[in-house]
């Protein structure tokens, strides 16, 4: 069993397509291996077995042949109530078909075997789920894997799954990738389609792939990107595959380092697993992102307030069915005066302008990912600056300043000698997403970052 569970999804798509492997002995493999693991980490909320067996009869082809994937919840599953990790959900019909990037990365071979835990409607940075327990870091099963898109995280990390799906409003495929020592896309916003997945803040929802290299999330990327004119903010590029230009290299791409912002609160080890990575890349140069601490100020505002606008029912009907740290915190969100709002917009158009303006001189930026390593599950506080502050909140201090606009970023995992892995973002320009994954996959054909297989 061991062999297939820590195999990249690329050797498993070719073993199968040439016919050295059996896709139903791959699945048959993850899904015991979901029997083994699942009880410790709580990654799965669903197992779609018998869908995932069938399928493994059928002669499948393409990139991602006989792979075996599974996605956060809140993506709609043929079958399934789409929960969005809460207890109003359960009462949903179950969904009568699969979200379009499910039914892609299907056309492309991969075949479905579950649904993930997160944080109840995406509003967290834990992975903690008062209805469905906490999912637990494969690498210390008493820590946070971070969140919302907690049970991809630890899925992938915990060799349940090669490839997960999550989603990513304010860091919530960063911050599980920075947890538990895996790759995470959040693509450039409006690059992927969103059509089948439960929202949480519309102009700030992303949704993207976790992997254990570099190559096998490329390969998920590629296999889910075009357009959908059901999603009015997914585009219609004609840009090639990521997948053939990983190894391009990275000569001649201008890197810099955050500083300021990106390095007030971080803790000892994220910043020697920071400045390793920018050492490794000639990232000698120190920029700063402009108003980096506005511009979490206003992703708050943007975040609660539109959030609480979608909810509003639910809280006036069913308060006591939430999570209650989410229920408080969309009921602030409901009373935030709607001049913040239109301020936090405006000042969020300036931003955006201030950082794209970066850009016409730098091809990327490096920045941490999380604050610190994963902490303990149930913990509430955590040393931040010097001062002790609520942990929830404030895990985002370095994702939300840049999802706020929409970036393409890559997560990348930097193993720790003695403790807990951490990941560092790195950010490129809209829409070149490419630049950032060859970056990525020069830094792991390195050896600078990796995912690091956790104990059993």
């Amino acid at each position: 069993m061991s062999h297939l569970a820590w195999a990249s999804a690329s050797s498993i798509a070719a073993a199968v397509g040439n016919g050295e492997l059996d896709a139903s002995h791959v699945i048959d493999q993850a899904l015991a291996r979901i029997t083994l693991r699942n009880p410790v980490l709580n990654a799965f909320t669903a197992v779609t077995a018998e869908r995932a067996r069938a399928r493994a009869t059928v002669k499948l082809s393409g990139p991602l042949a006989g792979v075996p994937f599974a996605v956060k919840n809140l993506f709609d599953v043929a079958g399934l109530p789409t929960l969005a990790g809460s207890k109003i959900n359960r009462e949903r019909p179950p969904a009568t078909a699969d979200a379009t990037l499910v039914a892609r990365l299907e056309v492309a071979g991969a075949i479905l075997v579950g649904a993930l835990n997160m944080g109840e409607y995406a509003y967290d940075f834990t992975g903690e789920n008062s209805h469905d327990g906490p999912s637990r870091n494969p690498h210390d099963s008493t820590r946070m894997t971070g969140g919302s898109s907690g049970g991809a995280g630890g899925a992938v990390a915990g060799g349940l799954v090669p490839i997960a799906l999550g989603s990513d409003t304010n860091g919530s495929i960063r911050v599980p990738s920075s947890f538990c020592g895996i790759f995470g896309l959040k693509p450039t916003y409006g690059r992927l389609s969103r059509v089948g997945s439960f929202p949480f803040v519309s102009s700030l929802d992303h949704l993207g792939p976790f992997a254990r290299n570099t190559t096998d999330l490329a390969l998920a990327y590629d296999a889910m990107t075009g357009a959908d004119l059901l999603d009015p903010v997914c585009v219609e590029r004609t840009d090639p595959p990521v997948s053939a230009t990983l190894t391009a290299g990275i000569g001649g791409l201008r890197i810099a380092s955050a500083g300021g912002y990106f390095r007030a609160g971080a803790q000892p080890e994220v910043l020697t697993a920071f400045d390793k990575v920018a050492a490794a890349l000639g990232a000698l140069r120190q920029i700063e992102i402009p108003e980096a601490a506005r511009a979490r100020a206003a992703a708050y505002v943007v975040t609660t307030s539109e959030g609480a606008a979608l909810h509003l029912q639910r809280l006036r009907t069913r308060a006591r069915d939430f999570d209650p740290d989410v229920r408080d915190r969309l009921i602030a969100g409901a009373m935030v005066p709607a001049a913040w709002v239109t301020q936090a917009q405006k000042f969020r158009r300036w931003y955006r302008d201030a950082v794209l303006r970066l850009f016409e001189d730098v091809d990327a930026i490096l920045a941490p990912a999380t604050p610190c390593a994963a902490p303990e599950v149930g913990q509430k506080t955590f040393v931040l600056n010097g001062q002790e502050v609520p942990l929830r909140p404030n895990i985002g201090i370095y994702t939300q300043p840049i999802s706020f606009i929409g970036l393409p970023v890559v997560a990348v995992p930097v193993p720790q000698p003695n403790g807990l892995p951490v990941a560092v973002q790195i950010i490129a320009a809209p829409w070149r997403e490419d630049v950032a994954l060859r970056i990525a996959y020069d830094l792991e054909a390195r050896g600078v970052v990796r995912a690091p297989q956790p104990p059993e």
